[in-house]
C-alpha cells in the first residue's frame, strides 16, 4: 500500500519510542499541584475532626475518631511527599498500585472524618 507521496508505508524511518524522548510538559507540575491540593484538603477535615472532638469534651470515641483521622491524615502526607518528591525527577517512576490504594483509601476516611465533623 502506498503512502501519501508515494512511498510504501512502513519503509521510512522508524519513529522513537515515545519514552525515549519523553516531553512531559506540565503533565508532572499538574499532578503535584494535585498532590498538595488533596493534601490540603486532608489537613482541614483532620484539624476539623480533631477540633470537633475536642470542642465536644473528649471522650473515649472522639478520642479515638481524632486519633484515626491523624494516622489517616499521616498515612496520605507520607504518600503524597514520597509522590510529589518522585514527581520532581526527570523521567517519574509510575505510582505502584499498593500505594495508590493507600492514598485512595487515606482520602476516602478523611473525607468521611470531614463529613461526620461537619454534621
Amino acid at each position: 500500500m502506498r503512502g501519501p507521496r508515494g512511498a510504501a508505508r512502513g519503509t521510512g524511518p522508524r519513529p522513537e519510542r515515545a519514552d525515549a524522548a519523553r516531553d512531559p510538559g506540565l503533565q508532572p507540575e499538574r499532578t503535584r499541584l494535585a498532590w498538595r491540593r488533596t493534601t490540603l484538603a486532608c489537613t482541614v477535615a483532620t484539624v476539623l475532626a480533631v477540633r470537633s472532638a475536642l470542642h465536644e469534651g473528649l471522650c473515649a470515641a472522639g478520642a479515638v475518631a481524632g486519633a484515626l483521622c491523624l494516622a489517616c491524615w499521616l498515612g496520605f502526607l507520607l504518600v503524597a511527599h514520597r509522590r510529589i518528591t518522585t514527581l520532581t525527577a526527570p523521567r517519574p517512576r509510575t505510582l505502584a498500585p499498593g500505594v495508590a490504594a493507600v492514598a485512595a483509601l487515606c482520602t476516602a476516611a478523611l473525607a468521611l472524618c470531614g463529613v461526620a465533623a461537619v454534621v
